[in-house]
């Protein structure tokens, strides 16, 4: 079993919640999910149990607000519990109500106005308990260790009517098991999403889009969270990813495409560069006519391009030959006076 409280100031938002199907979906929409999901989308509330009060939302809230007036210095008068079960368990009915009654109980508001609603827009079973911390003698139910008190709940629950068993969250276990590994599906599925829409995400308004679109909630503050369609709300540094993490690598993807950017222009710029001098460099050496051109346009010294150093002796020799008939056979390609002596000096330096 997994329980939920939360405390607020507004008893018509909670019961608004609790008692009204989603607003967000149309008629059609309803329809269309209930016989794709196989759950109850419209009317998905029905009231297992009234406390001290009756009637709609309207006049729930009035006699919840009424009673509040009692306490002038409660903020929060407004308690708001859940109790839901692991995926393929049901109970009935009186096993709700009998479970409700030992919830409110423990927390202290069994003589109080509450009222039990179960939905049925989803497929694991669960419950909301909307309760006035207030009573009618004025006194505030305790909110000291809330969630101790549920957690112990849950586990007897879970003994008592052979429920899946959950494993108790960390701060409530002894020492001696807090190093269990947990596997929480949800959290799991919440990570891989923001592991790969991050990979995709340019900056971070599209990221945030991103998991808008998968159904994800961001609270951005200081830190960040997330929160699924199942209102499971989780730090975003619990899954290995918090605020500081995203924007830092975001920051780095957008400085390696900046860097790409600005590179993949230039080797373009460069290779077609060197093809069209090479291209070029052909053309002029298969013509002869050229010749006096090519020997005043074009020597190793001048050709721009990174060329190779093959390239550029390549060419050194081709214009030697080019340039042998004007100058009568007397000329000698340069590169080749220079490899020459190299070569002479190494044979007298043998010979000593």
């Amino acid at each position: 079993m997994i329980a939920g409280i939360s405390m607020g100031k507004s008893f018509s938002g909670c019961l608004g919640y609790c008692l009204d199907d989603k607003q967000e979906l149309t008629k059609e929409q309803k329809i269309k999910l209930s016989l794709k999901d196989g759950v109850q989308h419209a009317n998905r509330a029905e009231i297992l149990a009234y406390n001290q009060c009756f009637g709609d939302k309207n006049e729930l809230a009035a006699q919840f607000n009424d009673v509040r007036k009692l306490s002038r210095r409660v903020e929060k008068p407004v308690l708001h519990l859940s109790m839901r079960l692991a995926p393929g368990e049901h109970l009935n009915k009186d096993q709700w109500l009998n479970i409700a009654e030992e919830i409110v109980k423990e927390m202290g508001v069994a003589n109080n106005q509450y009222l039990v609603v179960q939905h049925r827009d989803t497929k694991e079973e669960h419950i909301h308990i909307v309760a006035n911390r207030v009573g009618y003698d004025g006194k505030a139910a305790s909110s000291s260790n809330n969630y101790y008190k549920m957690d112990k709940l849950c586990r007897r629950l879970e003994m008592k009517y052979q429920l899946q068993q959950v494993l108790s969250p960390r701060q409530f276990l002894p020492k001696e098991m807090r190093h269990l590994p947990r596997h929480d599906i949800r959290k799991e599925q919440m990570k891989k999403d923001i592991g790969q829409t991050l990979a995709k995400a340019k900056h971070y308004e599209d990221f945030a889009q991103r998991m808008q679109s998968l159904g994800y909630k961001i609270i951005k503050g200081r830190g960040i969270t997330f929160i699924d369609e199942k209102k499971v709300m989780v730090k975003g540094s619990e899954l290995g990813y918090s605020l500081m993490t995203i924007e830092k690598t975001l920051q780095l993807k957008q400085e390696r495409n900046l860097k790409q950017d600005g590179i993949k222009p230039l080797i373009k710029k460069t290779v077609e560069h060197t093809l069209q001098e090479q291209r070029q460099l052909r053309q002029k050496l298969s013509d002869p006519t050229q010749e006096k051109a090519t020997q005043q346009r074009t020597t190793p010294e001048n050709i721009g391009g990174p060329i190779s150093d093959q390239l550029k002796k390549g060419v050194a020799d081709a214009l030697h030959e080019l340039t042998k008939a004007e100058h009568d056979g007397a000329s000698v390609n340069p590169e080749l006076i220079n490899e020459a002596k190299l070569k002479k000096k190494k044979k007298h330096r043998l010979h000593l």
